[in-house]
């Protein structure tokens, strides 16, 4: 596998990064007008975001699997610009669904679902610590 350089590697995350902030932002605005009660009584755009979002994550992994030797950016520009950035930026539970799987796919089931246990525990409990210590500083 060639790595691309910092800088060119750098961008090409920072490009998908903002594109899938842009899009994440988008869903949230269009399921709002959609479904205006709905969406305030359940995250449906966050939840839409995160199966949407692992749903490209398997289909560019597999794409990658197969195709990522062939011309161009190569698989490694493919990853960063989609896969780390523009997936990364649209939502974050795309890549731990890949990660989860892979864990999985290689064997290795315990440590998957302990993956999974321990990053939604840690998640909740980082995010509870940190609005207890804002209310508290304020």
């Amino acid at each position: 596998m060639i790595l691309p350089n910092a800088l060119p590697a750098s961008l090409m995350v920072a490009l998908g990064g903002g594109t899938g902030a842009l899009l994440r932002f988008h869903l949230g605005r269009v399921v709002g007008k959609l479904f205006p009660v709905a969406a305030t009584a359940f995250p449906w755009a966050t939840l839409t975001a995160n199966v949407v979002g692992s749903l490209c994550m398997g289909l560019l992994a597999g794409w990658l699997a197969r195709h990522g030797s062939d011309e161009g950016i190569g698989a490694e520009g493919w990853r960063l610009l989609l896969g780390v950035g523009l997936l990364g930026g649209f939502t974050t539970f795309s890549s731990f669904s890949l990660e989860l799987v892979l864990l999985w796919e290689r064997g290795a089931p315990g440590l998957a679902f302990t993956y999974a246990l321990v990053s939604l525990a840690a998640g909740v409990a980082g995010l509870f610590l940190g609005l207890t210590i804002m209310r508290i500083a304020a």
